[in-house]
């Protein structure tokens, strides 16, 4: 088994988490696939490897449909993590046909394009008040400021979790996320556990009160769905709730912080966005694929592959590289250019196959309402700081993000 060189990837060395694209072009340099013995992965770092796995269905998010841990060569994961997986594993993200299918066509019904539309004057007109109380207050933090609270407040009005109650739904994500990052410490699978008791305690009061009192809400059409025949057991609407708030926002967040960091850092590109703000749909999607906000998506191998001569067998794990994907210049060209006017960009940021972001046009409203109403209330926006960028690899963001506005 060849092992990977130890400098072209490294995901717990600071270095390589600050900047991991010239690591990137290293590892794709060395071929289609390389063991990576710290996390027992196949890693997979070019865009048409990866967005040929991302569709195959010889891999799955999940093995535990069709086997067992022990028949799968898996162990099973410690029993004090058991609330953890309950809630991970009950979500659409991490199942496969049929209870995904099942899963997905309910909750697709929430974001349908007429759907998501009716949504853009409500997500416009937050982000035009965050926006203006960043502008009023000189600058801020646009992490905490604008780029949490707008995408946050989105999904909880969709889920219909009242205002007062919204207050831990950031923590418990980030506390749950946590898991998703390589080789988690036990202290942060200690919190994960914690928040995934505490946010399905929560839920699990909020769909009885749907129950007896329902509203205008996802949850409570999740719930008629069911008495009409569509069964969704109450770990699954659990699940699906936490997954909607997790994924719906986590993305979001790190790609408008990720994307702000980055216009700064390219003066030329942030003052032709500023003078024609019609680049702004292009500019969104650039920004998602030159600082990709979810590095690494992984799947199980369920029937033996080949890539590139290489037998990877039954019970493998394949780690997809999305950052690496989304800079391979077989498919962008001069990708590590930032370039807000680029109209080719098959970006895989959405992940693609029956694992596509289900939420990804409600994202790009989101991410241009941001955008938008900062270029239109705060034309001088600057940085006030330089940013620490926090020690995740799967999922990059930065700790914040210091502006200021000029008078």
């Amino acid at each position: 088994m060849a092992a990977l060189d130890a400098l072209a990837f490294d995901p717990w060395d600071p270095a390589f988490v600050a900047d991991p694209y010239p690591a990137y072009a290293e590892l794709r340099d060395q071929g289609r696939v390389r063991y990576f013995e710290p996390t027992d992965q196949w890693l997979v770092a070019h865009h048409a490897d990866v967005s040929a796995l991302l569709r195959d269905r010889r891999l799955g998010r999940t093995y535990q449909h069709r086997f067992t841990h022990e028949e799968f060569g898996r162990t099973a994961p410690p029993p004090e993590h058991e609330p953890f997986h309950t809630l991970n594993d009950h979500g659409m993200l991490d199942l496969e046909p049929p209870d995904h299918t099942r899963i997905r066509r309910l909750v697709s019904k929430a974001f349908t394009p007429r759907t998501v539309e009716r949504l853009r004057p409500y997500v416009t007109r937050l982000a035009d008040d965050l926006v203006s109380a960043l502008v009023d207050a000189g600058g801020g933090d646009l992490l905490k400021d604008v780029a949490e609270p707008l995408p946050v407040a989105v999904i909880a009005e969709m889920l219909g979790i009242p205002e007062s109650d919204r207050a831990p739904l950031r923590p418990w994500s980030a506390d749950i996320c946590g898991m998703y990052e390589l080789n988690p410490p036990e202290e942060t699978a200690a919190r994960a556990v914690r928040a995934s008791v505490e946010f399905s305690d929560y839920l699990r009061g909020l769909i009885a009160e749907r129950r007896k009192n329902p509203g205008d809400d996802l949850i409570s059409g999740l719930i008629a769905a069911h008495d009409e025949g569509d069964r969704l057991t109450e770990q699954e609407m659990i699940s699906t709730c936490v997954l909607l708030l997790n994924a719906g926002h986590e993305a979001t967040v790190n790609s408008t912080v990720n994307g702000w960091w980055a216009l700064f850092r390219h003066p030329d590109q942030l003052a032709a966005l500023r003078a024609d703000h019609s680049l702004v749909p292009t500019a969104v999607e650039e920004l998602m694929r030159y600082d990709t906000p979810l590095q690494l998506f992984e799947r199980w191998v369920l029937d033996e592959i080949e890539i590139d001569g290489r037998v990877i067998p039954r019970g493998a794990e394949i780690a997809m590289l999305f950052g690496s994907a989304n800079h391979d210049p077989a498919v962008f060209t001069d990708p590590s250019r930032l370039d807000l006017t680029r109209r080719d960009n098959p970006h895989i940021s959405f992940s693609a196959g029956i694992h596509y972001c289900i939420g990804a046009p409600l994202a790009r409203i989101e991410l241009a309402a941001s955008m938008t109403a900062l270029l239109e209330k705060a034309p001088t926006l600057r940085l006030a700081a330089e940013p620490q960028r926090k020690p995740n690899f799967v999922i990059r963001g930065l700790e914040g993000l210091a502006v200021e506005v000029g008078r």
